[in-house]
C-alpha cells in the first residue's frame, strides 16, 4: 500500500504524518524517538501497510511538523502527547496499537495510561519506563537536571545531536555499520539545523526528568491493565540498554520478548525480522 504524506493543523501547530493502509485494518501508531523522525519508520510502514493502518507523527521541532519559537510553545513530553491525541482524534482514530521508541515511550505511556480502552497493544523498542534502563549515557542529562546552567554537561548535550554524535547514535554496537545509510542523520540534521533548535532538544532533555517521576504511575497502568505487550529491542543500545528491556517483565504479564543484536535504531538492523514478528503479533492479539 502506497504511503500517503499529510499536514494537519493540530492545536495551531502544522504536524506532518505519514499514512498508509486501508483504515478498515487494524491501526499501529509509530512514535519516533530523539533525533530522529517519522523518516525512522519507513521501511517498517511499507512491510505492514498492506495488513493494517499506519499513522507515523512527527513531533514539532522534528522531521517536516513545524516548529513554533521556543517563546510561544511549550517544548515538553506532555504537549508533544497532546498534540498526538489531538491529530489521532482529528483523525477519528478511536482503537489502536502503539509503537513506542525512544521519546516515543514517554509520550505514548502518557496516552495509553490517560485512555487504556483506546489501546489494542502496546510494541516498544528500546523506550523505558523503568529507572534500570537509565544507565552511563544518562550521566550528564542527570547533571544537567539539577543545574540547567551547567555548561559542561549542555555542552556533552549538544553534543549528542552534532553530526558525529548523530552517526555515533545509528551506527554504534550494531552488526554491520557498512548497512546503516548516512541518509538516516543527513535528513535528520534537516530539523536540527533549524534556528533555535539545538535549545529545544535541551529543554527535552531537562524535561525528561518528568518521565522518570511518571514511571510508577506508567508501571501501575501495566499491572492494573495488562497491555497485550511486544517488546523488539537493541540489546547493546548504549542509550537505552537490554536492562530496561528486561524490567518490563516484573509488571507485564502478556509480555511478548525478542532481543536483538545491534544498538538503538534496531529497525536499521534488523528491520525485515521486526516487521514479521510485529505483523504475526498484531495478527494474533488485536481483532479490528
Amino acid at each position: 500500500m502506497k504511503t500517503t504524506f499529510n499536514t494537519l493543523k493540530i492545536n495551531g501547530v502544522d504536524i506532518f504524518y505519514r499514512e498508509a493502509g486501508n483504515r478498515n485494518n487494524p491501526t499501529l501508531v509509530l512514535l519516533h524517538g530523539y533525533p530522529t523522525s517519522s523518516h525512522m519508520f519507513r521501511n517498517l510502514i511499507r512491510d505492514l501497510s498492506d495488513k493494517y493502518h499506519l499513522i507515523a507523527p512527527d513531533y514539532p521541532g522534528y522531521g517536516r511538523s513545524e516548529q513554533p519559537p521556543v517563546a510561544e510553545f511549550e517544548y515538553t513530553f506532555d504537549n508533544f502527547a497532546k498534540i498526538v491525541t489531538a491529530l489521532l482524534e482529528k483523525l477519528d482514530i478511536r482503537k489502536y496499537s502503539l509503537y513506542l521508541m525512544d521519546y516515543g515511550a514517554p509520550v505514548g505511556f502518557r496516552i495509553a495510561s490517560a485512555s487504556p480502552q483506546k489501546i489494542d497493544s502496546l510494541i516498544i523498542q528500546n523506550g523505558c519506563a523503568y529507572e534500570e534502563g537509565l544507565e552511563t549515557f544518562w550521566d550528564p542529562i542527570k547533571a544537567y537536571w539539577k543545574d540547567r546552567n551547567n555548561k559542561e554537561a549542555e555542552n556533552t548535550l549538544r553534543g549528542f545531536h552534532s553530526p558525529e554524535g548523530l552517526k555515533w547514535q545509528y551506527t554504534h554496537n550494531v552488526p554491520d555499520p557498512h548497512l546503516i545509510s548516512p541518509d538516516n542523520w543527513e535528513i535528520d540534521l534537516r530539523h536540527l539545523e533549524r534556528l533555535e533548535n539545538g535549545d529545544i532538544q535541551l529543554a527535552l532533555f531537562y524535561d525528561y526528568q518528568n518521565n522518570v517521576t511518571l514511571y510508577p504511575q506508567w508501571q501501575q497502568y501495566f499491572r492494573e491493565h495488562q497491555p497485550q505487550t511486544l517488546i523488539v529491542y537493541g540489546k547493546n543500545d548504549y542509550i537505552f540498554p537490554g536492562s530496561g528491556a528486561e524490567a518490563f517483565k516484573k509488571d507485564l504479564k502478556n509480555l511478548e520478548f525478542h532481543l536483538f543484536e545491534t544498538g538503538h535504531f534496531a529497525l536499521e538492523s534488523f528491520g525485515d525480522e521486526i516487521a514479521a514478528i510485529i505483523s504475526d503479533f498484531l495478527s494474533r492479539k488485536v481483532v479490528k
